[in-house]
């Protein structure tokens, strides 16, 4: 893990994103509590396959990170995810994820988005997008 964690926390500096383990974290927490079997796979998922992808170079670790988080979310709530463009313009995520698109997950059922993947710096557009769907804030700061 320790190498796994150095390609990380080097692809963070060089790039400027934002570490994405902390919002992941809590994620696999509410996974624990409400879906156990989708908590099961995930952490599964994290040992055999994110930890050797990410320190053997198979994939680039923003990438292979963004990837987990999309799975983690579907495991909370299935539905779609979704990349946000700089100007606020929504398309399906396909991977790779552009670094600096906003990823968010949307739900199937009624709910707010979840958190997927954050560019170093949101734009306005954004950040109205993050405000209103993953906050559920009513009224846009000024």
């Amino acid at each position: 893990m320790d190498e796994a964690d150095r390609r990380l926390e080097e692809a963070l500096r060089a790039s400027g994103a934002r570490d994405p383990r902390e919002f992941y974290r809590e994620r696999l927490r509410e996974l624990k509590e409400s879906n156990p079997d989708g908590y099961r796979a995930a952490v599964t998922y994290y040992r055999e396959t994110l930890i050797p992808t990410v320190a053997g170079g198979s994939e680039p670790p923003l990438q292979a990170w963004t990837e987990y988080g999309r799975q983690l979310a579907e495991a909370a709530a299935p539905g779609r995810t979704v990349a946000i463009d700089a100007t606020g313009r929504a398309r399906a995520y396909t991977g790779p994820a552009d670094p600096d698109a906003l990823v968010l997950h949307l739900p199937r059922q009624p709910g707010r988005a979840l958190l997927v993947g954050l560019p170093a710096a949101l734009t306005s557009a954004q950040r109205a997008t993050f405000d209103v769907l993953v906050q559920g804030k009513q009224k846009l700061a000024e």
